[in-house]
């Protein structure tokens, strides 16, 4: 008799449980390094459980593999910012439609002692024919991201190739930010970062920001919903509900409120 008691209080408990986990909603995000390195989503995240109920489980990467991620069906939203690359991801029939959420921008970051001796310039381009004829150590992500993708077209607009050409003054890394970051110190080079993971990183000593303000490193970010016509598993309506919310009044007013030491990170302009 008692082992039957407990056998039905087992089965009861599993009988409370299981609803329970039956309720449970999350979804998969594709997105770039410098969403998750700059602490954005450590702080949205939680601000979006709250409102909907629905987990957010994050795949960072670089802007090209989170877009190959999302291609593949492995993700059911794309947050990324490379513009040109997720226009061709909606030509594609990969995604569903796409917003934009928020920017900032880039910024050339190089060694204190600036052996290029551009620090202070607003001409990026300028500064690029500089490190290349000075042959200034330069690391390049070199990893299909956003950020590598810009870096690209300034090279290109400066025209120049050096990730063709390969110097020995050009370095790729083919890794994340954060470690792009730590090899230009540790090598004494120049790097381009996005402002937001810059200003997150924690081992600035001996680095600093050596051009800023050129229209042309202008840093938008994007969202879009997989497109569940091509891949049937992808959770149509949590995902929208997650792109909803950052481009709401709410989300934009979140994303701004996000700040590292009194500055903000990303400005948002959903509804510019």
């Amino acid at each position: 008799m008692a082992l039957f008691r407990t056998i039905a209080a087992a089965a009861f408990s599993l009988a409370l449980i299981q609803p329970s986990l039956a309720q449970e909603k999350s979804i998969v995000v594709a997105s770039t390094t410098s969403t998750q390195d700059s602490g954005l989503f450590n702080h949205l995240l939680p601000l979006f459980k709250a409102k909907s109920g629905i987990e957010v489980k994050v795949i960072a990467q670089g802007t090209g593999q989170a877009l190959d991620t999302a291609r593949r069906g492995d993700a059911d939203v794309v947050f990324v910012h490379a513009k040109s690359a997720e226009e061709k991801f909606l030509a594609e029939g990969f995604g569903v439609k796409r917003f934009d959420v928020m920017y900032n921008d880039f910024v050339l970051i190089g060694p204190a002692a600036d052996p290029a001796g551009i620090a202070g310039g607003k001409d990026i381009v300028a500064a690029l024919k500089t490190v290349s004829a000075k042959q200034a150590p330069f690391v390049s992500r070199g990893d299909k991201s956003g950020t590598h993708v810009a870096e690209l077209a300034l090279w290109k607009e400066a025209s120049l190739d050096p990730a063709g050409a390969k110097p020995g003054w050009y370095r790729e890394i083919g890794q994340g930010m954060g470690a792009a970051l730590n090899t230009a110190k540790a090598m004494g080079a120049y790097v381009l970062s996005d402002r937001g993971t810059w200003l997150s990183f924690k081992g600035k000593e001996g680095l600093a920001i050596v051009v800023e303000g050129d229209a042309r490193l202008f840093n938008q970010y994007g969202v879009m919903l997989v497109n569940p016509d091509r891949h049937k598993h992808v959770k149509a309506k949590e995902g929208q509900a997650f792109v909803d919310y950052l481009i709401s009044a709410e989300g934009q007013r979140d994303i701004a409120a996000y700040r590292i030491e009194g500055q903000q990170l990303f400005f948002p302009n959903a509804a510019k």
